[in-house]
């Protein structure tokens, strides 16, 4: 059994099926690419594993235990941490105050404020932005916010991280760093990573299985390489002449 494991995960929306018995599962350690187009049912899988949305059926176990239903408070609590694909830092306060908040809060024990400060510096290192406390959030582009992002989730000291879409909005160049960077976040801190993503080709050469989905369903578990060789997969991306 995997660190995490997702077994005929379903979720409506009224009579919407977003996601139809959607299973997978995720060895400690890895870095997953749960990938697939637009529509696909991505996020909303992610969701549910994080708690934003409760499942309509099927479950979630993550170390053992059932979490499917859970909050995403208990879920951060428990040691999933999330970024998510578009950053909302809190504006009126400094980097290093938004990265402390979420150490404060996004962990099931009682921590002083000196070990906030250190955490959030040792996250804001991790991702490459200045530990001046000084400095605030004006001016920041879409890359540095993407940074601040995730130095907020690795505050809350996750075993396992879910990145949502973390190269939306950033030019080639950012992308591959963002790539380099999760891949350095799972090597220096062993952090497990789950990585959302529409956008496959950086992604690929970073993770180290990819799930693929397609209208809510699972096509395809396996290694990159044979992912961007499968016929179902091109088709879904590139359509049924490219296929």
């Amino acid at each position: 059994m995997g660190m995490l494991n997702v077994s005929g995960l379903s979720k409506r929306f009224g009579a919407l099926r977003a996601v139809n018995d959607v299973s997978f599962e995720v060895s400690e350690g890895e870095i997953l690419g749960l990938i697939g187009p637009n529509g696909s049912g991505k996020s909303t899988t992610f969701n549910c594993i994080a708690g934003l949305y409760p499942p309509t059926a099927g479950s979630i176990v993550f170390e053992g235990q059932e979490i499917a239903g859970r909050t995403a408070f208990e879920n951060c609590h428990k040691g999933i941490g999330r970024t998510f694909q578009i950053p909302r830092p809190f504006r009126n306060l400094s980097l290093m105050e938004n990265v402390a908040l979420s150490a404060w809060f996004g962990q099931d024990r009682a921590v002083t404020r000196a070990e906030c400060w250190r955490l959030a510096e040792e996250a804001l290192a991790l991702v490459g932005l200045p530990v001046d406390p000084r400095i605030t959030t004006a001016g920041l582009g879409a890359a540095a916010l993407k940074k601040l992002e995730l130095a907020r989730a690795l505050a809350t000291q996750p075993r396992l991280l879910l990145a949502d879409e973390s190269l939306n909005g950033l030019d080639h160049g950012e992308m591959e760093q963002a790539a380099d960077m999760l891949e350095r976040i799972r090597r220096e801190k062993g952090i497990t990573i789950v990585w959302v993503e529409h956008i496959m080709g950086v992604l690929m050469r970073v993770v180290d299985r990819v799930v693929v989905l397609d209208h809510g369903e699972v096509i395809f578990v396996g290694k990159p390489k044979d992912a961007q060789a499968n016929a179902r997969v091109i088709e879904v991306y590139l359509g049924s002449e490219a296929a």
